[in-house]
């Protein structure tokens, strides 16, 4: 699905397609719904994960693997025997250079800590997906918004998902007129595209859709206009799986009124599960 042919349909057209292709993607073998663990090295001093083949040590320059015959792990294809140095892998999962059998094996950083995820198309969280609850396009939600970057970005320590505080790199705000009244959103800046993400919250959060979400609008034209679109609110990757640690909405960023549009569940979540 190419943006040029998303761009082609009409607005509630092209959601549908945003949506489809949204379940594909996180149902997909490696999608969010085949991680079945995020192992933090400093956990493990000894280096055996369990349920991990391989002896896993952090070093200063990235993550060293050791491994043998019997573990089963491939390095770029290439069946590991002896040591490997590893950097974090910034490749989607299906593309991790680390595999045993099916499985995928992607080192993570965050913060100076080191991580092994692993992804396993066989998870019982993917065999048991049915879906992505989600309302459908209502032209109301689409509204005209203006960036304005920082001087300098900024950094918030926000609580993530597993309990754990850290840093959220901020880059502007976002600004938009809804239900009669401006609101105003504290958004990252992707590095390579300029694209701006936010992590809100409303008053919909852990009752009819889940506690937070993420808010994808795009790229601001150079005078930082676009179109703040929130029907393509969507799930964080740890609505799908607990093993993911995204961070909570920063102040500021809990919107005050019912957000109803977008990704809201996943279908058949209980009310105390979202």
């Amino acid at each position: 699905m190419s943006a040029d042919a998303v761009l082609a349909d009409d607005p509630a057209t092209a959601w549908k397609r945003w949506h489809e292709h949204r379940v594909a993607t996180v149902s997909a073998p490696y999608g969010p719904l085949s991680l079945t663990g995020t192992h933090w090295l400093a956990d493990y001093p000894e280096g055996r994960i369990p349920a991990v083949p391989g002896l896993w040590r952090a070093t200063g320059g990235g993550v060293t693997l050791t491994a043998v015959a019997g573990d089963g792990i491939s390095l770029d294809g290439e069946p590991l025997t002896g040591d490997a140095v590893l950097a974090a892998d910034d490749a989607p999962p299906s593309h991790s250079r680390l595999a045993a059998g099916d499985v995928r094996l992607v080192v993570l950083r965050r913060e100076g800590d080191w991580a092994v995820r692993v992804f396993d198309p066989g998870a019982p969280g993917r065999a048991a997906f049915e879906g992505i609850e989600a309302t459908a396009y209502d032209p109301a939600y689409a509204v005209p918004g203006r960036f304005r970057p920082y001087g300098e970005s900024r950094t918030v320590q926000v609580e993530n998902a597993d309990g754990r505080s850290r840093g959220l790199g901020l880059g502007g705000e976002l600004s938009f007129d809804f239900d009669g009244a401006r609101h105003t959103l504290q958004v990252a800046v992707d590095e390579g595209d300029g694209s701006l993400w936010a992590v809100i919250g409303d008053a919909t959060g852990g009752r009819s859709s889940y506690r937070f979400r993420f808010l994808k609008p795009g790229t601001p034209a150079a005078d930082g206009s676009l179109t703040v679109d929130l029907n393509r609110v969507q799930l964080p990757p740890c609505a799908f799986a607990d093993h993911f640690i995204c961070p909570f909405p920063p102040p500021g960023n809990t919107l005050p009124f019912e957000l109803a549009a977008g990704e809201r569940r996943l279908k058949g979540a209980l009310a105390g599960a979202i």
